[in-house]
């Protein structure tokens, strides 16, 4: 019996041990895995990388006025009105941006980024950097670029317009949120054997921004170095250099750029200027106002199709006009002079910015000075593409991006489940307290040429594209979720009766008023 009890004993510990280890593990992995949540610490929201392992802060004074109904802008503050002020015109702050959490090591000329340059250089190469890895990148330690920066290149080639035995040659660049380096404040472009005057605080590019172009005399880029972000006032900061550019053309640079004198290639003939532009500081573009009646129910639009602008100023064609050059600045000049002569609420260019054709070789040039007319008044407007707009290469989804980066640009993406890029809507509201929904603007992208119809020798297309049937839904969707309005509309005449306007509207005589939805206007460019 105790030979038994005894085996009896030992069978039961060899089946309990590994038991015993097998519910322990379990255990220990659900502690692990699922029951143990340790707060995470202020490290877990830092950007790991160069230059991680410093906290650092920018003082930022970057503050950007909005007009307007806050609601429309999306933000969650309920703005109050003023006796005796329009509801449009109540100025809210927008949240300051916070350039702390803008990489360094990228060149994005569109962030409004406020860390100064440490350093700049400039490169030649005869491969074209932008295939795969950079192997013209200027050379550089750990410690240098912990302390001033990755080196990050200007994606423009300054020898675009040089042919093609010239090498490429690109702009470099360092930018350090260290508080103890010292920041370049100013640029100057001088020949060669000459320096600034006094020369105190300025350094030199090694490599001439001509380099590689036959017989063009050497054109040097000179900096000046300042004080470090700690010794500097807010307004010192504030006139930092912050990013640099380049610009093809003899036209107008990006918004909040500024052309660096004289140009590193000058136009002559075919051969298109190139210049080299800077920022100072952060120049965030001012956002459109919420569109609205006057208070005598009229809103204006203006139509503008068709402006064909290239590269350069332009050729005159179909016109009797002699002599006739640099249509470009004819076609700015006649716009300037019917948006004075008009003053319209809002400006609609439908399509067909960019004359393509080859002429607009660089887009974003173009995309620089197309509105400035409108944007210089301070008017607000909308777009679509048009079939030459994406001929030279420059997508519509990159061309749509850049026009939400110009002043008071009301353009949206719209939804990416629809065909084309640019399908969405602009409502215009009452001018009284009731804020009513009065009229619906519709803009659809109706494409450039269709695809299958070809030419006898198969080079061009011979069909225009069409508007799509998920834009049709996507407009029936959207003019389904349109509420109705009592019509006539009668505004409201006391500011504080706004909810009695919206009261009253519910009471309709069916002798004299009726619901229906609000007018509505649609833009595209290809007819129907």
């Amino acid at each position: 019996m105790a030979i038994t009890c005894g085996r009896v004993f030992r069978s039961l510990r060899s089946v309990c041990a590994p038991v015993t280890t097998v519910v322990g593990f379990s255990l220990l992995l659900t502690w692990i895995f699922i029951l143990y949540q340790p707060s995470l610490g202020p490290g877990s929201i830092q950007r790991l990388g160069w230059q991680s392992w410093e906290i650092v802060s920018m003082p930022n004074n970057v503050q950007s006025p909005v007009k307007g109904n806050t609601s429309d802008l999306g933000s969650n503050i309920d703005a109050e009105v003023p006796e005796r002020v329009d509801w449009w015109n109540v100025t809210v702050p927008e949240e300051k941006v916070d350039s702390s959490s803008f990489p360094l090591d990228v060149w994005a000329p569109l962030l409004p980024q406020a860390t100064g340059f440490s350093e700049i250089t400039v490169e030649r190469c005869m491969v074209d950097p932008s295939f795969g890895t950079d192997l013209c990148t200027p050379s550089s330690t750990p410690e240098q670029d912990a302390i001033k920066g990755k080196w990050v290149r200007v994606k423009r080639d300054l020898n675009l317009e040089a042919g093609y035995t010239a090498p490429f040659l690109s702009i470099y660049y360092r930018r350090t949120r260290r508080q103890d380096v010292n920041i370049i404040i100013d640029l100057q472009l001088l020949p060669d054997k000459e320096e600034p005057s006094p020369s105190v605080g300025w350094r030199k590019a090694a490599m001439s921004l001509r380099a590689g172009v036959f017989r063009a005399p050497p054109l040097y880029l000179w900096y000046r170095m300042g004080k470090t972000p700690l010794e500097m006032s807010p307004t010192e900061r504030a006139n930092v250099i912050t990013e640099l550019d380049v610009l093809y053309g003899e036209d107008v640079p990006w918004y909040g750029f500024e052309k660096l004198h004289p140009p590193t290639m000058p136009q002559k003939g075919k051969v298109e200027a190139t210049w080299l532009t800077y920022r100072r500081g952060v120049k965030i573009p001012p956002r459109a106002p919420p569109l609205h009646f006057s208070h005598d129910g009229k809103f204006k639009i203006l139509q503008v199709a068709d402006l064909h602008y290239s590269v350069s100023q332009g050729f005159c064609r179909d016109t009797d006009r002699k002599p006739c050059e640099h249509s470009d600045n004819l076609t700015s000049t006649l716009l300037g002079n019917v948006l004075s002569a008009e003053k319209p609420d809002l400006v609609v260019f439908s399509g067909d910015q960019l004359n393509g054709q080859r002429t607009t070789w660089d887009p974003k040039s173009v995309l620089a000075k197309f509105a400035k007319a409108v944007t210089d008044r301070d008017i607000p407007w909308a777009a679509v593409f048009g079939n030459h707009d994406e001929e030279d290469g420059m997508l519509k989804e990159e061309q749509l991006r850049l026009m939400k980066g110009l002043p008071y640009s009301l353009v949206e993406r719209g939804p990416k489940d629809v065909h084309g890029v640019g399908n969405y809507v602009l409502k215009v509201k009452s001018a009284d307290a009731s804020k009513t929904h009065l009229l619906t603007l519709y803009f659809l992208d109706s494409g450039s040429y269709s695809k299958g119809y070809m030419s006898i020798f198969g080079l061009l297309p011979t069909a225009y594209d069409w508007i799509r049937e998920s834009q049709i839904n996507w407009f029936l969707q959207q003019s389904g979720a349109i509420k109705q309005i009592e019509r006539p509309f009668t505004p409201d005449t006391s500011k504080d009766l706004g909810h009695i306007w919206k009261e009253r509207q519910e009471q309709v005589t069916p002798d004299t008023r009726q619901l229906a939805k609000p007018n509505a206007l649609m833009f595209f460019h290809i007819p129907l």
